[in-house]
């Protein structure tokens, strides 16, 4: 395995996917653990043989291991359209297809652009690998957590676009995304959220628990409203959200057959801000939303939030690192750490069938 070019290398990620140690690939491959260390840290670059056999000690694709950099490519589509133009883009390979993302608000912070497609023409500076960028879309306002351990243990950049779970699915079905968020069901219905993947997409599915999470009611302090019979039964203002987001599923379930609030909250933070702002005196979000806006908190019900991927991505790095990284001590200790958010379960698998 002599020196050779630089080449991209997933095999740590993979590895750590497995939760295999570097013994157990060299004994599954035929390698060397000496071997293996020197072809994780880029020291060398394998053989042919070399990489073959690390294939199928994995089940997977050479490819899927090593590649070479990718030039920048002008065979870019948009994942979908951007509301004006000039505009900026992230870009993702997302099972074989380059997509480019219109840069929007999202819980990460303003996160460096890829391009800019000026008049309908993509201008991709290649700023980050699109091999190593991972999309979900997904309303966990605590998803930061999970983009810091991606970058800091695998060098993957995550995407993470804001949308509602049925909205996320339906990207997901579409084959625009990577991975997306859903908690569309009660703690008490464990098998809620595969219902609800199989009601829309079909088997072939696989969710990823992140947590048990408190929803409830966000009021304004000053209402000195104190459990959830007098918050519901008042002629207060509420502010809702869309169909198809989990926190609309629990409006509905306290209001009945009352007329819907309007205006609506694209995510949980839009409905703590709207209170805190005065536009609304309560409304429906997650508990660490509403005590980091200093608001009042009436607790409703607890729910499963899963991240929901195709099987056929399984030995996607991007995936096996997701996956690493959510059964991580660290990322669990943080995550279980934040008000409302339960993370005893946290790492679970369940199929889709």
């Amino acid at each position: 395995m002599p020196p050779g070019p630089h080449i991209e290398n997933s095999l740590r990620a993979m590895r750590l996917g497995r939760g295999w140690s570097q013994d157990d690939v060299a004994r599954r491959s035929g390698l060397s653990r000496a071997g293996i260390s020197a072809i994780e840290t880029d020291r060398i670059v394998p053989s042919a043989a070399a990489a073959l056999a690390l294939a199928d000690a994995f089940g997977c694709r050479v490819e899927d291991l090593f590649r070479l950099p990718r030039r920048a490519s002008s065979g870019i589509a948009w994942a979908w359209p951007p509301p004006r133009q000039p505009a900026r883009f992230w870009c993702a390979r997302v099972e074989g297809r380059s997509l480019a993302y219109p840069v929007e608000a999202t819980d990460l912070g303003v996160i460096p652009h890829d391009g800019v497609c000026r008049a309908g023409g993509f201008e991709h500076e290649g700023r980050f690998d699109p091999d190593r960028t991972l999309v979900l879309a997904c309303c966990d306002p605590a998803v930061g957590l999970l983009a810091a351990e991606l970058m800091s243990v695998f060098g993957i950049r995550l995407v993470a676009v804001p949308r509602s779970s049925a909205t996320a699915l339906a990207r997901l079905g579409e084959g625009l995304v990577h991975v997306a968020g859903v908690h569309l069901a009660k703690a008490d219905d464990p098998e809620g959220n595969a219902r609800a993947v199989r009601d829309r997409l079909g088997p072939g599915y696989r969710l990823l628990r992140v947590t048990q999470w408190e929803e409830g009611i966000a009021v304004s302090p000053s209402l000195g409203l104190a459990t959830v019979r007098k918050a519901v039964g008042s002629k207060l203002r509420w502010v809702g959200r869309e169909d198809g987001s989990g926190a609309r599923a629990c409006l509905d379930e306290l209001l009945g057959n009352r007329r819907r609030p309007l205006p609506l909250a694209s995510d949980h933070r839009g409905v703590a801000e709207a209170i805190r702002n005065g536009w609304a005196d309560l409304g429906v979000c997650l508990r660490l939303v509403s005590e980091e806006a200093g608001l009042d908190f009436l607790s409703v019900r607890t729910e499963d939030y899963d991240l929901c991927y195709p099987e056929r991505l399984k030995g996607d790095p991007r995936i096996e690192a997701l996956v690493s990284v959510v059964r991580s001590p660290s990322y669990r200790r943080a995550l279980g750490e934040l008000p409302g958010y339960d993370s005893s379960r946290t790492g679970e698998m369940q199929p889709v069938v």
